[in-house]
């Protein structure tokens, strides 16, 4: 099995001081053994991965919650907002997660209510993962 069989898997990014911030994210496979998942261009993991391309990702639960018995895989990440990695992504995900993208998509809408427009996967992260 690899980490793109996994419904959910907990990516672990680093804050500039190199603190790690991890949380729960969708994942699909990519062309070429990456594997890829969408965020927003106002998220925190967006701005901690513009700074540091350096990622770690660890099959979990919904609520990031690392399974037991797996381990870290490493990589490296690139953002991307256009381009047939980011449709690959957008197109995949929606395979994947079905009705969830919609239901995520309103949760996202509603807990954003009254801070300004927070948009909603615009931004593909690409992972190449370490040998």
């Amino acid at each position: 099995m690899t980490v793109s069989d996994e419904k959910y898997i907990s990516t672990t990014t680093f804050r500039r001081s190199g603190a790690p911030v991890a949380s729960p994210t969708w994942i699909v496979p990519l062309d070429e053994g990456k594997v890829g998942f969408w965020t927003s261009s106002r998220s925190g993991k967006y701005k901690r991965l513009r700074n540091n391309p350096q990622i770690s990702l660890q099959p979990s639960d919904s609520r990031g919650r690392v399974k037991p018995g797996t381990s870290a895989l490493g990589g490296t990440a690139e953002l991307v907002t256009s381009g047939p990695d980011f449709d690959a992504i957008q197109g995949k995900i929606r395979a994947k997660y079905g009705a969830m993208v919609g239901i995520s998509r309103f949760f996202n809408k509603v807990g954003h209510l009254g801070k300004g427009p927070f948009p909603y996967g615009d931004v593909g992260v690409v992972i190449t993962p370490e040998s």
